[in-house]
C-alpha cells in the first residue's frame, strides 16, 4: 500500500443554461474531472472549481454570463480574505466559442474559455492553468476527438443518473437559419458511429436507466456509421437502441422539418419503444417570413408532414418553436402563425420574442418589429398555446396511461413520473415503484401536469 496521503477531495460547481445538449455537456464535465478529486457541490460559495456552461441563444446572453461571473468574483475575493484557497472560474459552452476572446479581455477573474467541443481537455487546461491564467481552448475540430476521449469506463464510472439520461447522438447544425447561432458555436453536423452510442447506451441500462433521451442540434439528420460501415438513419438506431434489456423508452429532440425521414416516421407506428411526442419546431406559419429565415420548408410542407405523422401513429402529442418578431413580420404573417397553431394543436411548445445575435444574417435585416408589438403578437400565441396545452393534459383524464416512476415527490410517499406524451404525472403512495413502468388511471390534467392514481396496488 502507498504510504502517500490520499489526495483531498475538490468541489466543482458547474451552473447549466440552455438546452438539453448543454445539460448533458455538463454531466460529462463532471465526468473528465471526478478522476481529478473533483465532487459536485450546488452552491458556488464552497467550491474549488466553477464553470459556468453558457448558451448563446437567448437573448442578452452574454450580459447574464458577466453578470454573473462578477459576482463569482466577488465570492472568490471574500474567500480569499477569509484564507480560503484560490476558487479557479471557467466558461464554458457556445457563448465562450462566440465570445471567448472578450470573455478574458472584460472579466480578468475568468481562469479558463472552453468551447463546446474542448471539455474534454478539461484536465489538462487545469494543470496549465494552475502555471499561468488565461488560455481560451475553442471547437475548431471535430467532435469525435470530444468523444473519442471520454471512454466507456468514465461513462460507466457516473452515479446518481436515475431512471432517464441523455445521450447524444448528433452534434452541430448545417442548417444556417438566419435567426441562429448554432452552426457558428457548435460547428457542422456531425454524428457519432452506431457502436459507440449503443456502447454508451448498454452502460446507461446497467445502471437502471429506463429511458434515453438522444441528443442533437438537429437530431433526425443523424446519419453516424452503422455496423456495416454505411451511414445509419435515426430510425435504425431506434430500432438498435430496443433491442438493448431494460431500455424500454426512447425520445429524441431536437428535430428539423426537412430530416423527417419515410423510415422514421414509420418506426414512430411500428416501434413501441419509440415515444408518441415529437418536439418539430415551424418557427413561424407564414411562408415569407419562412423563407428570411432560411428555413428551407413552407407551411404546408410543414402542415402535411404533420399528417403523415399522426397517420402513422395516431396519438402523437406534438411540440414546436415559435418565434414572434421577427424582422419584417406584419401582423398578416402573425396570423398565418397562429391559424397554423390552431390547425395543428399543440401539446406544448416554446415561444419567443426575437432578439437579434452579432454575426447571424437576420440581425442586420431592415424592418426589425418593435417590441411592444412582438410583446403582444408574443402574449396572443402564448395564450393559445397554454389553451392547447390545458386541453390536451384535461383530455387524459380517465385514460390509463403507462407511468415511468422518476422520483419521490413532496409529500408523503407521493412519486412523480413520466407519460408516453412527457406530461409530468403526480400518484400518491408510488414511491416503491420508482424505476418501474406503471399502469396509472388519470384522474385529472392540469396545465402542466397531470394526477393520477394506481389501478391496484402494485407489489
Amino acid at each position: 500500500m502507498s504510504d502517500q496521503p490520499a489526495q483531498p477531495l475538490k468541489r466543482l460547481h458547474i451552473k447549466t443554461y440552455g438546452c438539453q445538449m448543454n445539460v448533458y455537456d455538463s454531466g460529462r464535465m463532471a465526468d473528465v474531472l471526478r478522476p481529478l478529486g473533483y465532487v459536485a457541490t450546488d452552491t458556488a460559495e464552497d467550491a474549488d472549481f466553477v464553470i459556468l456552461n453558457t448558451c448563446h441563444i437567448r437573448e442578452k446572453a452574454a450580459e447574464k454570463v458577466y453578470s454573473e461571473l462578477g459576482k463569482l468574483r466577488e465570492m472568490r475575493d471574500r474567500g480569499l480574505a477569509a484564507g480560503r484557497a484560490r476558487m479557479t472560474i471557467a466558461v464554458a459552452g457556445c457563448v465562450a466559442q462566440a465570445e471567448g476572446e472578450e470573455i478574458m479581455k472584460r472579466q480578468p477573474a475568468v481562469d479558463l474559455v472552453v468551447g463546446p467541443q474542448a471539455y474534454h481537455q478539461l484536465p489538462e487546461l487545469l494543470t496549465r492553468t494552475a502555471r499561468a491564467r488565461g488560455e481560451r481552448i475553442g471547437a475548431d475540430f471535430a467532435p469525435n476527438e470530444k468523444f473519442d476521449a471520454l471512454t466507456h469506463e468514465k461513462i460507466g464510472a457516473r452515479g446518481g443518473d436515475g431512471v432517464t439520461a441523455f445521450l447524444t447522438v448528433q452534434e452541430g447544425c448545417d442548417k444556417f437559419c438566419t435567426f441562429c447561432v448554432v452552426p457558428y458555436t457548435r460547428g457542422a453536423e456531425w454524428s457519432r458511429p452506431v457502436a459507440d452510442v449503443l456502447a454508451e447506451a448498454r452502460e446507461l441500462a446497467a445502471r437502471g436507466v429506463r429511458e434515453v433521451t438522444l441528443l442533437g442540434q438537429n437530431v433526425n439528420a443523424y446519419d453516424g456509421e452503422g455496423p456495416d460501415g454505411q451511414p445509419s438513419s435515426l430510425a435504425r438506431l431506434a430500432y438498435a437502441l430496443a433491442e438493448i434489456p431494460g431500455l424500454d423508452r426512447i425520445r429524441y429532440t431536437t428535430s428539423h422539418p426537412n430530416d423527417m425521414s419515410d423510415d422514421l416516421i414509420a418506426a414512430h407506428g411500428e416501434l413501441d419503444a419509440l415515444m408518441p411526442y415529437l418536439h418539430l419546431p415551424v418557427q413561424s406559419g407564414s411562408d415569407r417570413i419562412l423563407r428570411l429565415m432560411n428555413r428551407k420548408h413552407g407551411r404546408q410542407k410543414y402542415l402535411e408532414l404533420v399528417e403523415r405523422i399522426r397517420d402513422a401513429r395516431p396519438d402523437m402529442a406534438l411540440s414546436g418553436d415559435f418565434i414572434v418578431g421577427f424582422p419584417g413580420e406584419t401582423d398578416a404573417d402573425f396570423e398565418q402563425t397562429m391559424d397554423l397553431v390552431r390547425r395543428v394543436r399543440y401539446a406544448s411548445a416554446f415561444s419567443f420574442m426575437y432578439s437579434p445575435r452579432p454575426g447571424t444574417p437576420a440581425a442586420t435585416m431592415a424592418a426589425q418589429v418593435p417590441d411592444a408589438v412582438s410583446r403582444e403578437r408574443l402574449h396572443a400565441l402564448q395564450a393559445l398555446l397554454t389553451g392547447q396545452q390545458v386541453a390536451f393534459n384535461e383530455a387524459q383524464a380517465g385514460r390509463t396511461l403507462p407511468v415511468l416512476f422518476e422520483r419521490k415527490g413532496r409529500h408523503g410517499a407521493q412519486a412523480i413520473g413520466r407519460s408516453p406524451y412527457l406530461q409530468s404525472v403526480h400518484v400518491e403512495d408510488a414511491d416503491h415503484l420508482i424505476g418501474r413502468i406503471v399502469p396509472v388511471e388519470i384522474e385529472r390534467g392540469q396545465q402542466n401536469s397531470l394526477t393520477g392514481r394506481l389501478q391496484q396496488k402494485a407489489a
